[in-house]
């Protein structure tokens, strides 16, 4: 019997760190304390065991999880990912920032996160397919267009959510709003694969105007170059931004006249990892040295706890924008705060992806598609207002933006768990 690895650790430090800031966040908003009892925890946890036949023959069994935080404001929104540290620790932690990131983004959903501790780099397509489906049908009874709504996370894209959907509407009959990222063949959203990515690029034009930053010719460096990296950096290629160093499992380069992204992305969707870009001008670098370049704009968009005390004092970026979940501690967030570095929160910085996924589940319940020019009208319009109601949220009250952030969010969220009388 085989059994896919264990985390290293656990996540129990993140969910500190949330914890921390939603204490903040209520201390300024002066949050009634029976509310913050109900933020604090999950309302339901689900833990399953996934076995599935190997194509050898062999018994691979995998521990899943889906966990709901608060459905206050609407259905249960938060990708699946499948990652061998995803227990269930970083799960829950996941999913109380999915809470926090669709209210600060106004959306009419809670927050969830599911996992499947597996590395599916290991497993072949049929495989991935066949732990997909019996995943989704172990949870299938928490799930539901208008109770809880997947979508794409770490190693999860779109041929997974059709299989998920595929799999939920065995049971429930077609239902493709039941998860969101799908193909676009099976109801998903033109741009909703680029939302994440390009999501992060509006919030960084709205920072950029707003504190008089002229994006084009900024030097910018991008831990991560899966869809979110990725697409930002071709979306800050075209406003002029040059890309000087980027990073991905394989390797870091740097080109300090500035990567071919076109190229680059080429490559990368041939299969090739970054360092081994070979028409692409670079030198390969040292992963652990990309976070400390010298640059204007550090995007962090891989996994978390990338930016710790360690070696936050080396960051040389004057604006960070946090493309992955949580990967700065709050250590290196006090860290840098101190020296003046702008941080915008993973919450405000990311949350183009969920955005994205609210356009394609309300488009499924209506039959309807837009194109994508009018999907990216909105995903603009949205991200900006959120921005900018953040940045006034912060500079009236002289805090941080991740804490302005969380005090929009948890005021938004109290009143939904106050008005529905869940106290």
């Amino acid at each position: 019997m085989l059994t896919s690895p264990l985390p290293v650790n656990g996540d129990r430090a993140q969910d500190s760190a949330v914890h921390g800031f939603v204490d903040q966040a209520g201390a300024l908003v002066d949050l009634d304390p029976d509310v913050a009892q109900v933020l604090k925890s999950s309302y339901r946890e689900v833990s399953v065991q996934v076995p599935i036949r190997r194509d050898d023959g062999s018994l691979l069994v995998t521990q899943g999880y889906r966990v709901q935080h608060n459905g206050a404001r609407g259905p249960y929104k938060g990708g699946i990912r499948f990652h061998p540290r995803a227990d269930l620790d970083e799960v829950r932690t996941l999913a109380s920032l999915m809470t926090w990131k669709t209210a600060l983004h106004d959306l009419p959903f809670g927050g969830a996160k599911g996992g499947l501790q597996v590395d599916p780099s290991d497993l072949s397509a049929g495989e991935v397919e066949s732990l997909t489906r019996r995943f989704a049908m172990s949870i299938s009874h928490v799930l539901g267009v208008y109770r809880d709504v997947p979508a794409p996370d770490v190693n999860t894209d779109a041929q997974v959510m059709a299989w998920l959907m595929d799999a939920y509407s065995s049971r429930h009959g077609y239902s493709p709003a039941s998860v969101t990222g799908k193909p676009v063949s099976l109801g998903g959203a033109p741009g909703r694969e680029a939302a994440t990515g390009r999501g992060l690029v509006y919030v960084l034009e709205a920072a950029a105007r707003r504190w008089g930053v002229d994006l084009a010719g900024q030097r910018v460096v991008i831990q991560g170059f899966g869809n979110v990296g990725s697409w930002a950096a071709r979306d800050l290629h075209a406003l002029g931004a040059r890309i000087i160093a980027v990073s991905d499992i394989g390797g870091a380069v740097l080109n300090d006249r500035g990567l071919d992204v076109l190229a680059l992305d080429r490559a990368v969707r041939a299969g090739y990892s970054v360092a081994d870009a070979h028409d692409v001008e670079h030198e390969n670098i040292d992963p652990d040295e990309l976070l400390t370049l010298d640059c204007d704009i550090l995007v962090p968009a891989a996994l978390g706890e990338a930016v710790t005390e360690h070696n936050a004092g080396q960051v040389r970026a004057g604006i960070i924008a946090e493309g992955a979940n949580h990967p700065l501690t709050p250590e290196a967030d006090a860290i840098l705060n101190d020296r003046g570095v702008r941080v915008i929160p993973d919450i405000l910085a990311n949350g183009g992806g969920v955005t994205g996924s609210y356009f394609e589940w309300t488009q499924n319940i209506q039959q309807f598609q837009w194109r994508e020019e009018q999907f990216n009208t909105e995903l603009k319009n949205r991200l900006e207002r959120a921005f900018d109601e953040v940045a006034e949220f912060s500079e009236q009250h002289g805090c941080s933006q991740r804490l302005a952030s969380y005090a929009i969010a948890v005021r938004r969220v109290a009143e939904a768990v106050t008005v529905r009388g869940y106290i």
